[in-house]
């Protein structure tokens, strides 16, 4: 059976919770704690959005690059500050800086730009969750490909069709409900390890 899109979504996001992917809060937390892998993690998700961004307003990539640098920083300075309350999401505070950045490099252009037309770019903001959405979609798809059978099946099962542990144990053949368990955490783990080498 081939596993469609919409389905991966469903199965993408029950994995994720089984994860135990990081929140804003323990983002911020890292971030505070200068944690090097979850900034990296950071600046590599919400790069995209700020591309988009620049580019689609006159701009290349290493400008955007430029802009991005200099949000990311002013996110990390503050964050360090004991003072300092993110009163936002870290992609919502990331693009508020880069478009401000961003405005203030093309009207020291002179470039014909104004406020409206950056505005439109805005919505870009909730747009992005959809764009991460899909790359996940692609990444999980791929890392369920290469996860290969019996694994595949055991997770649709539990994820995508709710068959309880004892209905997949009678369908895998397995002695019973607690064996069915364990492969599928075995399954999970799998999956998570190759997620990971895909980042």
């Amino acid at each position: 059976m081939r596993v469609t899109l919409p389905d991966l979504s469903v199965l993408m996001i029950a994995a994720m919770k089984k994860t135990a992917l990081l929140n804003e809060e323990a983002y911020i937390k890292a971030l505070r704690q200068q944690d090097e892998a979850v900034m990296g993690r950071l600046y590599r998700l919400y790069f995209p959005m700020a591309l988009h961004l620049v580019v689609m307003n006159n701009g290349t990539e290493q400008e955007a690059k430029d802009v991005y640098q200099e949000a990311f920083i002013i996110l990390y300075e503050s964050l360090q500050r004991p003072d300092f309350q993110l009163r936002c999401s870290i992609k919502t505070f990331l693009y508020s800086v880069c478009r401000n950045h961003w405005l203030k490099r093309l009207q020291a252009k002179k470039a014909n730009v104004s406020i409206k037309d950056v505005e439109e770019f805005i919505p870009f903001v909730e747009d992005s969750a959809s764009i991460e959405n899909e790359i996940r979609i692609k990444m999980l798809e791929a890392a369920l490909q290469k996860l290969g059978e019996p694994c595949r099946t055991i997770l649709e099962d539990y994820y995508l069709h709710n068959m309880s542990m004892a209905e997949i144990a009678e369908k895998m053949g397995y002695t019973n409900a607690d064996n069915a368990k364990n492969q599928k955490y075995k399954c999970l783990t799998r999956l998570k390890r190759i997620m990971g080498e895909r980042k």
